[in-house]
């Protein structure tokens, strides 16, 4: 490989020449290290090669895959509100399992972590889906409804993702954390397949690949293992500094994952995150805390705690929604270029006249014939299943037919808005960390406010029980669009190791589809375990079970609380008001730092997730984008103290950085999985610890030093190979 580079006022471009092809990219002077984005390239699978991608043994594979991770994620998003990325340990499992057997490659590798990634993000459905037992609409999770609901909005993502793709995924500047985390993981492990060595990696190159890779995993799964199953160190750390009637809080997390993430966005999104904690935490909870009366007397943790998830996060959310608008505006032009670029292949590949278009294997998406058909009949499904869902309802054939359209009309149209909006959140932040749960607080508010403006034409407030059917058809409704927005979040960063890897796009399309089916079937029979096993707050199957074990499921309790607030004219719309035009600000203030030139920008979506997200995870990422930028500083004066240019001097630690980013995904992510399947099959919490609840502000400490530790080892063994 040969990187060269040119300065162009306050751009730099980097040209990296192998012997297949050259790829150019622009990025603002001291932004992300161009060399993740650059250094996989070199080692994609050329366009004239074609490989076994697409087999029965990957998708069987794949299905296997999905079962556990969907059941994985659906626990842990019920419980603690969260869901994991499952495409990382799904590409490690993968690579084991395919070596085993022999005869796989990287592209039939990338098949079965594309399949079993969808599948596993399609359970963020559950941050809405439990609302209907919360109210009582449902007694249980119907078969046939949720799996319709879950797979054609899945569909419906993977669809809306393909005139994205070029735009956000080829044509774009965005790190996509995961998506290079899994391309590296693929690329070092299939090292010695046969590819690689047409590629020109030597054997040394390889082996070191897979150490940094090793080395970052284990001691990712380790810290893991300590904190969430033997407990002998803290989750996070938090001090609550009081300031008067004021509170303010200083906290940070301990998650080597979102290290590697934040390694990964680097230092431009990592500051616009911390921009938007100080906002929510040094500002609004602050002022919100002075103004408030303590009515029943609270501890300030849970006082200033509870301010912030009933007001605060809905400032995040209005910044969200504006920013997802702007998101919007600024992409359409390339989404209708991608779309246009689609059909001029489809009309060379029916012979019409004209200019040829003759796409190469790895820019070649889906048909727009079967965009357009799968579309329909997924439509056409949720007409059904609307249909059905509203069948008992007291109202006349034309009311339920008023609402049916209205709904489905709504999750369509809302739900292609939001997957260019989601895409580019989960290039910015990665999926795991990218707030889904934000654009869902947008959904009910819109489609709630939709159903009382047509509620007079259907008659479903004069009915008997119409308020209570409102509100369930409200958070129907958005559990069509999270499915959707779920998987465009999910898909374009698949579609982004693709690319990076050689894989051909249209084959990954399909896989998608399919793990999106397979994990639709998962999903109801174990959200009906869960319930009847442990019950949800405010939702108990049985009498006289006991409250403090039933699963938390914070986002549905949410998204609930505001459909009923607007129903009932309770909701406090200030805040999302507040929200709304702050991220006009920053968009503002962004445009006039781009037309000034350098490095300086502000993401509106990076600042707005800074809001939203739990400070103990948003404080992670921004450390992590911190040491990404500490590394790059001293390589560059390191350079510079020899004489030696920066982009082959820093070649060797950035892709070291790259790589070790990558191991810490890899390891928390394969023991979150282990952990969610031990936690369920026991019943217990925390079935693994060591040590009791009295340990808890000790092992808060000690996970400070060892975490603090570990970030220094990390720094440090980036650096190792640019002396």
């Amino acid at each position: 490989m040969r990187v060269e580079r040119a300065f162009y006022g306050v751009q730099q471009e980097w040209r990296c020449t192998t012997e297949a092809h050259t790829i150019c990219a622009t990025f603002p002077l001291g932004e992300n290290p161009p060399y993740s984005y650059m250094a996989s390239h070199p080692t994609r699978i050329p366009d004239d090669v074609s490989l076994p991608e697409l087999t029965v043994r990957g998708m069987i594979l794949g299905a296997l895959i999905t079962v556990v991770f969907t059941a994985s994620n659906v626990y842990l998003g019920l419980k603690v509100g969260l869901t994991f990325s499952s495409s990382i340990p799904a590409a490690v499992i993968s690579m084991a399992v395919l070596r085993a057997l022999r005869g796989g490659n990287i592209l039939e590798n990338n098949m079965v972590q594309t399949q079993a990634s969808a599948a596993g993000t399609l359970s963020s459905i559950i941050f809405v889906l439990p609302g209907l037992l919360m109210i009582g609409h449902w007694q249980g999770f119907p078969f046939g409804l949720t799996l319709a609901i879950c797979a054609s909005g899945g569909i419906l993502g993977v669809l809306f993702t393909i005139p994205l793709r070029r735009a956000m995924v080829v044509d774009s500047e965005l790190p996509y954390p995961e998506g290079v985390a899994a391309a590296e993981i693929l690329r070092v492990g299939s090292e010695g397949d046969g590819v690689s060595s047409a590629e020109g990696k030597s054997p040394g190159e390889a082996s070191s690949g897979v150490r940094e890779i090793a080395f970052g995993g284990v001691v990712s799964a380790l810290f893991a293992f300590a904190t969430t199953g033997l407990k002998v160190l803290g989750e996070s750390i938090t001090a609550w500094v009081p300031a008067g009637a004021a509170v303010f809080r200083l906290t940070t997390g301990f998650s080597l994952a979102l290290i590697g993430a934040g390694y990964l966005i680097g230092i431009v999104s990592g500051l616009a995150i911390l921009l938007g904690i100080v906002l929510s935490w040094g500002i609004a909870v602050p002022v919100l805390t002075t103004i408030t009366p303590n009515a029943d007397g609270q501890a300030i943790a849970a006082f200033a705690n509870g301010l912030w998830q009933h007001k605060v996060r809905f400032i995040g959310a209005g910044t969200i929604g504006v920013a997802a608008i702007w998101t919007l505006i600024t992409l359409a032009k390339p989404m209708v270029d991608g779309v246009k670029t689609s059909f001029a292949a489809l009309g060379q590949s029916r012979g019409a006249q004209g200019k040829a278009v003759t796409l190469a294997r790895t820019e070649q998406d889906l048909s727009p014939y079967w965009v357009i058909g799968l579309t329909l009949l997924c439509v056409a499904v949720w007409v059904v299943t609307f249909g059905i869902f509203l069948a008992d309802a007291p109202l006349s054939f034309g009311g339920i037919a008023t609402l049916v359209i209205c709904s489905v009309v709504f999750a369509v149209v809302f739900g292609f808005l939001v997957a260019a909006a989601c895409g580019y959140m989960a290039g910015l932040v990665g999926s795991s960390a990218s707030p889904i749960s934000g654009i869902g607080i947008v959904a009910v508010v819109l489609v709630s406010l939709l159903i009382l403006s047509v509620s007079q034409a259907s008659g479903l407030l004069d009915a008997s029980g119409g308020g209570k059917l409102g509100i369930a058809l409200a958070l129907f409704t958005t559990s069509a669009v999270i499915a959707i927005a779920t998987i465009s979040n999910d898909n374009l960063q698949d579609l982004k190791t693709g690319w990076l890897v050689g894989a051909t796009p249209w084959r990954q399309q399909v896989a998608l589809l399919v793990g999106c089916v397979v994990g639709a079937a998962v999903i109801p029979p174990v959200l009906n375990l869960l319930y009847n096993a442990y019950g949800f707050m405010d939702a108990l199957p049985r009498p006289g079970m006991d409250p403090s074990q039933a699963l938390s499921a914070p986002q549905a309790i949410l998204m609930t609380a505001i459909a009923k607030g607007i129903f009932t004219h309770q909701l406090d719309w200030s805040m999302l008001g507040i929200g709304a035009l702050l991220g006009v600000a920053l968009i503002a203030i962004d445009a006039a730092l781009a037309k000034r030139g350098g490095v300086a920008r502000v993401p509106v979506i990076a600042v707005g997730i800074g809001i939203y997200l739990p400070p103990t995870v948003g404080s992670v990422l921004v450390i992590g984008a911190v040491l990404g930028w500490i590394a790059q500083r001293v390589l560059r004066s390191r350079a510079q103290a020899q004489g030696k240019d920066f982009a082959p001097f820093a070649e060797a630690a950035e892709r070291r950085g790259v790589l070790l980013a990558s191991g810490l995904i890899v390891g928390e992510s394969l023991v979150g999985v282990a952990m969610a399947m031990v936690v369920g099959f026991t019943g217990s919490d925390a079935p693994l610890a060591i040590v009791g609840n009295g340990f808890a502000p000790t092992a808060e400490w000690l996970a400070l030093i060892v975490f603090s530790g570990i970030c220094i080892v990390i720094v440090r063994r980036v650096l190792a190979t640019g002396r």
